[in-house]
C-alpha cells in the first residue's frame, strides 16, 4: 500500500466522524448557542477569558499535541503499521475525540470547573481526592518526560533552542498587541506567522551551543525550561499562554500541510511489515502495550485535563465545543498518521537505526529527517525542513509543558483548599507555590531519568486518566438521565486496557529489581532509584483508579 492512500483514508474517516459522530454527539449533549459559557459568567481577566474558536482551537490543540502523538506511532510501529493505524483511526472517532468533547462539555455545564470537582459532586469528596491525587502525579509524569524531550531536542538540533527562544518573546508581543492595542487577529497572524518563519531562519543563522559535554548541556537546557514553564504558568493567560498557543498552532498547521502535500507528491511505498511479532522483547506483548505505546495517538487523559482546566474557561458559546473537542483530536489524530508514515516508509534495518539496543532511542529525529524528506519534494531545502520539523516537535512539547503545569498548579491547589483555609493551606494554595511543588518533582525526575523509562508509566497512567474521564462523564449523564452508551463502552475498553498495561509494567518492574539485587544482568542503563520509584507509582495510580472504580460504580448504578 501507498502512504498516500493512507493518509486519504484517514482523512476520509475523520472528516466522516467529524460530520456525523459529532453532530450525533451534540444532539445528545444538547448543545444550545443561547446557554452562556463560564468565559462570560466568571470572567476574571486571569483563566476565565473569553476567546474567539480559532485562537482558542490554537490554544487548544497545540496543548493537546505535544510529542506524544509523534512518539507513540512511531514506537509501536515494531508491532506493525496495520494495528497502529486501526487504533488510530478507530481510536480516534470512538474514543479519543469523544473523551475530549464530553469532558470539555461536561466542564462548561460546571461552571469551568475540573473533571476532580465535577467527580466531587456527582461521586463524592473522597473520590475528588483520589482522581486529583491521580491526575497530578500524571502531569508530574507529563513535566518530566516533556523536559526531557524539549532539552534532548535542544542539545541535538541547536538551532532550534535559538528558535524557540525567539518565539517565546515573539508571542508576547502578539499577545500585547491582540489584548491591549486591539489590533485585528487577522493581519496580526499573518505577520506573527512571518515572523515566526524569521525566528526559524535566525535560529538556523545562529545556534546556541554550550562549550560543554551533551551531558552538561542537556542539565543546563533542563534547568532553564523548568524556568520558564514556571514563569508561564504563574502569568496571565493573555500575556503568553494563548497568544503563544495560537501562534504555535499555526506552526502545527503548517507541518501537517507540508507534510500532507509532500507525501501526496512523494508517495512513497510502505516497507514496513504490516504485522510483526505479537510479543516484542523490548515492548512486551501487543495487548495491551500498542494501546498505551501509541497513547496520544488515539485517546489521551491529559486531553480531559487540558478540556477541563483551561479550553473551557476560555470557551465563547457551547457550539465552539465541538469544532475544539472533537475537531481538535481528529486533527492529532491526523498528526499521528503523519509519524507512522515517516516510520514506515524505512525498512526495518534503517528504522532500528533509531532505536539502537542498550542506546538512547531518537524518534523525534526519526520524525524530523521524514517531514524534512517530505517537504523536500515542495522545493523547500531538507536541512530547512528537518530544522522546521524539529522545532515543532520541540513546540509540541514546550506548549503541552505549559499547559501540563498550569493544570498541575490547579489540581495541587485544589488538593488543599477547603472552606476551612488554614495558613499552611493558604501558601499551598497560593499559584506561586502550588507551581513549584508540582515542578520540583518533575524536575528531580527530568534530572535524573530518560524518557524510555517514564513513558510506558506515563502512557499508561495517561489512558487510565481518560477511563476515569469517561467514567465521571457517564455518571454525570445517567444522574440527568441521559444514554450514556456512547462514553460508557469506550470507558470499559480503556479501562481493560491501561489496568492489565500497569499490571504488565508492575510485574516487568519487580523483576528487574529482583534481577539487580540477585546479581543477574540488567539493561543498559538501568536505575535503581528510578525503577524503584515508578514501581511505587504504578501500584498507587493502580490502586487509586480501582479504589475510584469502585465508588463510581455505586454511584452509577443509584441511576441505572
Amino acid at each position: 500500500m501507498s502512504s498516500a492512500l493512507i493518509l486519504i483514508i484517514t482523512v476520509g474517516c475523520f472528516i466522516l466522524g467529524y460530520i456525523f459522530y459529532g453532530r450525533y454527539l451534540s444532539r445528545k449533549l444538547g448543545l444550545d448557542l443561547k446557554n452562556k459559557t463560564p468565559s462570560h459568567t466568571m470572567g476574571d481577566g486571569i483563566d476565565y477569558v473569553p476567546a474567539k474558536w480559532p485562537v482558542l482551537l490554537g490554544h487548544h490543540f497545540a496543548s493537546i499535541a505535544g510529542a506524544a502523538p509523534i512518539i507513540g506511532p512511531i514506537t509501536a510501529a515494531v508491532f506493525g503499521w496495520v494495528p497502529v493505524f486501526l487504533w488510530i483511526i478507530f481510536g480516534n472517532v470512538f474514543m479519543g475525540a469523544v473523551h475530549d468533547f464530553t469532558s470539555l462539555v461536561a466542564s462548561v455545564r460546571h461552571r469551568g470547573r475540573s473533571i476532580g470537582e465535577v467527580i466531587e459532586e456527582h461521586i463524592g469528596v473522597h473520590g475528588k481526592l483520589l482522581f486529583l491525587i491521580f491526575a497530578w502525579f500524571t502531569l508530574v509524569l507529563v513535566v518530566a518526560a516533556f523536559v526531557i524531550l524539549v532539552a534532548k531536542t535542544f542539545v541535538t538540533t541547536p538551532e532550534v533552542s535559538t528558535a524557540s527562544l525567539l518565539f517565546i518573546m515573539l508571542a508576547v508581543v502578539f499577545g500585547l498587541s491582540i489584548y491591549r492595542m486591539k489590533a485585528k487577529l487577522g493581519i496580526s497572524t499573518l505577520v506573527g506567522v512571518v515572523f515566526l518563519l524569521f525566528c526559524i531562519w535566525i535560529g538556523n543563522q545562529f545556534p546556541i551551543i554550550f562549550p560543554v559535554t551533551e551531558a552538561s548541556a542537556q542539565v543546563i537546557w533542563t534547568c532553564v525550561i523548568l524556568g520558564y514553564i514556571f514563569v508561564a504558568s504563574v502569568t496571565p493567560v493573555w500575556i503568553l499562554l494563548q497568544p503563544r498557543d495560537y501562534l504555535n498552532s499555526n506552526l502545527l498547521y503548517l507541518v501537517l500541510i507540508f507534510s500532507f502535500f509532500g507525501i501526496l507528491i512523494a508517495n512513497p511505498s510502505i516497507k514496513f511489515p504490516a504485522f510483526s511479532k505479537f510479543v516484542h522483547p523490548g515492548l512486551g506483548s501487543l495487548f495491551p502495550i500498542l494501546f498505551v505505546t501509541v497513547a496520544c495517538g488515539a485517546i489521551s487523559g491529559f486531553h480531559s485535563l487540558v478540556a477541563s482546566g483551561t479550553t473551557a474557561k476560555q470557551l465563547n458559546c457551547e457550539l465552539d465545543a465541538r469544532p475544539i473537542g472533537y475537531g481538535g483530536m481528529l486533527i492529532e489524530g491526523i498528526l499521528a498518521v503523519i509519524a507512522l508514515i515517516t516510520a514506515i516508509v524505512l525498512i526495518p534495518s534503517q528504522y532500528q537505526t533509531f532505536f539502537p539496543q542498550g542506546g538512547q532511542a531518537n524518534p523525534i529525529t526519526l520524525f524530523a529527517n521524514g517531514v524534512g524528506g517530505f517537504m523536500s519534494k515542495l522545493g523547500i531545502p531538507m536541512k530547512i525542513g528537518i530544522i522546521f520539523a524539529a522545532m515543532a516537535v520541540a513546540e509540541f512539547a514546550l506548549t503541552s509543558l505549559d499547559t501540563a503545569t498550569r493544570l498541575g498548579r490547579f489540581t495541587f491547589q485544589e488538593l488543599f483548599r477547603s472552606e476551612n483555609m488554614t495558613p499552611v493551606r493558604k501558601f499551598l494554595t497560593n499559584r506561586f507555590a502550588a507551581t513549584f511543588f508540582t515542578i520540583l518533582p518533575g524536575g528531580i525526575l527530568a534530572l535524573s531519568g530518560s524518557y524510555q523509562a517514564i513513558w510506558p508509566i506515563f502512557g499508561s497512567a495517561n489512558q487510565l486518566l481518560a477511563a476515569l474521564a469517561l467514567l465521571t462523564v457517564s455518571v454525570w449523564l445517567a444522574k440527568k438521565r441521559i444514554k450514556n452508551r456512547f462514553v460508557r463502552y469506550p470507558m470499559v475498553i480503556m479501562f481493560a486496557i491501561t489496568l492489565s498495561a500497569l499490571v504488565v509494567l508492575v510485574h516487568n518492574k519487580t523483576k528487574l529489581i529482583i534481577r539487580f539485587f540477585s546479581h543477574q544482568p540488567v539493561p543498559a542503563g538501568f536505575n535503581l532509584i528510578g525503577t524503584c520509584f515508578l514501581l511505587l507509582v504504578a501500584l498507587m495510580l493502580f490502586a487509586v483508579a480501582v479504589s475510584l472504580v469502585y465508588q463510581a460504580v455505586k454511584s452509577l448504578r443509584r441511576f441505572d
